[in-house]
């Protein structure tokens, strides 16, 4: 799916700067896309790739941190050349799982507060019964889902 995106929109870029329709076809084009471009579905799903970016931001610097940490004083510790390293590399591998952890939490947080966010202005602009069926029975799903892996 995302060699099929990235193929359309390379297309799109080349024909873009490589027309020799003139400006007025440019201008054309830009229009078009600024349309598109301002479509609430479209920005509904740039707000969620924000919010989402923000909480990976703010997660994982934390966790690489206490990572780093953990490292050097298992490799800074007593011992043989040997056993600092053996600790240095278990202490890595417990890092790289507290990383993922994060992001994965983070992640996992990001979704709750988009789905939350555009939930609610979903629900006050949608007037048929079928829409709300399914929104409520969606939601619960996902709950699940995020209690089973904890």
């Amino acid at each position: 799916m995302k060699g099929k995106i990235g193929l359309v929109v390379g297309l799109g870029v080349g024909y873009v700067l490589g027309t020799r329709a003139g400006r007025e076809r440019y201008e054309q084009i830009k229009t078009q896309w600024l349309k598109v471009w301002n479509r609430d579905p479209v920005q509904r799903q740039v707000s969620r790739v924000q919010d989402f970016a923000k909480a990976q931001a703010a997660a994982v610097p934390g966790a690489l941190w206490t990572g780093a940490v953990k490292v050097v004083k298992a490799v800074s510790s007593s011992g043989t050349p040997e056993q600092r390293l053996h600790s240095g590399v278990d202490a890595a591998k417990e890092a790289a799982d507290d990383v993922a952890d994060a992001a994965q939490d983070a992640a996992a947080d990001a979704k709750r507060e988009t789905d939350a966010k555009w939930g609610s202005e979903r629900d006050g602009e949608s007037t048929g019964a079928k829409d709300t069926t399914s929104k409520s029975t969606a939601k619960p799903a996902a709950k699940k889902k995020t209690s089973e892996a904890e």
